[in-house]
C-alpha cells in the first residue's frame, strides 16, 4: 500500500497517556456489549457491570513505531474523509467526518468502557471509531490471517462504514428493532449480519474510489483485505472457538459473506448496490 500525502487532524492519540486495565469483565461480557455497539446501541451498562477494579498504568513517552502508526491511520482518516465526502455530495447530502481514537488497553467513548479485548469499533454516541491496535497481533496470531498495512485500512474503512451507516440512519433503525421488542434474537442477529456486511461492502466502495483518485494500491492488498474479512467470519471463528457452526448465531456472516459483499463494494464502487437488508432479511 503506498502512503499518500493527505493526513487527518480528526485523530486523537491517548497511548501512553496511562489509565485503568479494567480487571474482572470476561470475554463473554465484551462480545456482548460488542454486538450492543454494532447494533448502535448503547452498551455502558454491560459493560460497568463487568468490571470490578481497575490497575493505574504509568505514562510513557511512544516508540517511533507507534509514532508512524500515527501517522498511517491519520493517512487512512483523511483519505476516507475525502471519498466520503465527494460520495456523499454526489448524492446531494453533506458529509461530516467521524473521530478516530487510538487507544490501549482501556479508555472511555461515549458509549461506555472501551477495551482492547473488543477489537475496534465504531460508537454512534459520539461518533467516533476506536482502535487498540493490539488487535491486529490477535487477528494474526489466533485467527491466522496475514496483516498488512492494507489490513489495518481495510479495519479502518470498515469501521467507518459503521459511521456512514450512522449518517444515513441505518444504525438508528437497527436500534429501533433492537429495542422493540418485536423481533426474536434470530432476526436480530440477521439484522446484524446485514450491518456487518454492510460496513464490508462500504469499505470495498472506499477502497475502489480511494484507489481510482490515489492509486495506492499495490499487488496483494486487496487479497490482504479479503483475508482479514475471511478470518474474522462468524463460521471461522466459531471453528476456531468451540469447534462447530451454528448459523443461527452469526452476527457477523460468514467468511464467504464477508469477501462477497467486500468485493461486491470493490468491484462496483457504488454506495447504491449496498443494501444487503433487502437481500437477507426476506
Amino acid at each position: 500500500m503506498k502512503w499518500t500525502d493527505d493526513r487527518s487532524d480528526n485523530v486523537e492519540d491517548r497511548r501512553g497517556l496511562g489509565g485503568g486495565a479494567v480487571v474482572g469483565g470476561g470475554l463473554g461480557t465484551l462480545i456482548i456489549a460488542a454486538i450492543i455497539f454494532f447494533l448502535g446501541g448503547d452498551p455502558s451498562s454491560v459493560l460497568s457491570s463487568g468490571g470490578s477494579g481497575s490497575a493505574q498504568t504509568e505514562q510513557r513517552e511512544l516508540s517511533s513505531g507507534e509514532l508512524k502508526v500515527r501517522e498511517f491511520v491519520r493517512m487512512v482518516t483523511a483519505e476516507n474523509e475525502e471519498t466520503w465526502a465527494k460520495i456523499f455530495a454526489e448524492n446531494g447530502i453533506q458529509y461530516r467526518p467521524a473521530k478516530v481514537i487510538l487507544f490501549e488497553n482501556t479508555t472511555q467513548s461515549g458509549c461506555g468502557t472501551a477495551q482492547s479485548a473488543m477489537g475496534p469499533f465504531y460508537c454512534p454516541s459520539d461518533q467516533s471509531v476506536y482502535m487498540d491496535m493490539s488487535f491486529f497481533k490477535e487477528l494474526e496470531s489466533r485467527f491466522g490471517a496475514k496483516v498488512t498495512e492494507f489490513t489495518i485500512a481495510y479495519v479502518m474503512a470498515h469501521e467507518m462504514g459503521h459511521h456512514i451507516q450512522n449518517l444515513l440512519g441505518v444504525l438508528q433503525e437497527t436500534n429501533r428493532a433492537r429495542t422493540s421488542g418485536n423481533y426474536s434474537e434470530e432476526q436480530l442477529n440477521r439484522v446484524s449480519v446485514a450491518t456487518e456486511l454492510q460496513a464490508d461492502f462500504y469499505a470495498g466502495v472506499w477502497a475502489k474510489r480511494t484507489d481510482s483518485r490515489e492509486h495506492f494500491l499495490e499487488p496483494g492488498d486487496i487479497e490482504s483485505a479479503i483475508d482479514a474479512a475471511e478470518a474474522v467470519g462468524d463460521d471461522n471463528i466459531q471453528k476456531r472457538s468451540q469447534g462447530y457452526v451454528n448459523q443461527e448465531s452469526f452476527t457477523h456472516g460468514s467468511s464467504a459473506q464477508r469477501k462477497e459483499w467486500f468485493m461486491k463494494g470493490y468491484n462496483s464502487g457504488d454506495i447504491r448496490q449496498g443494501d444487503t437488508f433487502n437481500q437477507l432479511l426476506k
